[in-house]
């Protein structure tokens, strides 16, 4: 089992930039895919980003392609999203997610990613 704590969220006018960590714990994290997934009041919980366990390899939701980048840091057992040029639509809680296969793929499919964070709240002002 792996525990995830994400931090740095916020409150931003449109257009500004925002960088999200996510440190785990517990289970060897550098093993494992990492997933950021958000959340807006009333929706469903939609994919924002993956990245594999080596952090060679990222995908995107078509949303946030050439605005946010994922990177992780092994050493650290921490996961970031950078996130710029924000829009009020990105407003939703966003959770960071660890996936269930050892050295597994790239995935948006919710149900492959077994460990959640509390989630941080990001809100985009117009």
């Amino acid at each position: 089992q792996v525990q995830l704590v994400e931090s740095g969220g916020g409150l931003l006018q449109a257009g500004g930039s925002l960088t999200l960590s996510c440190v785990g714990s517990g289970r060897s994290f550098s093993n494992y895919p990492m997933a950021w997934f958000r959340q807006a009041p009333g929706k469903e919980r939609d994919f924002v980003s993956a990245i594999t366990w080596s952090g060679k390899s990222t995908a995107y939701a078509d949303s946030v392609k050439g605005r946010f980048t994922m990177s992780r840091d092994n050493a650290k057992n921490t996961v970031y999203l950078q996130m710029n040029s924000l829009k009020p639509g990105d407003t939703a809680v966003y959770y960071c997610a660890a996936g269930l296969r050892y050295h597994g793929g790239i995935t948006a499919n919710r149900a492959e990613y077994y460990s959640w964070g509390q989630g941080t709240q990001v809100t985009v002002s117009s």
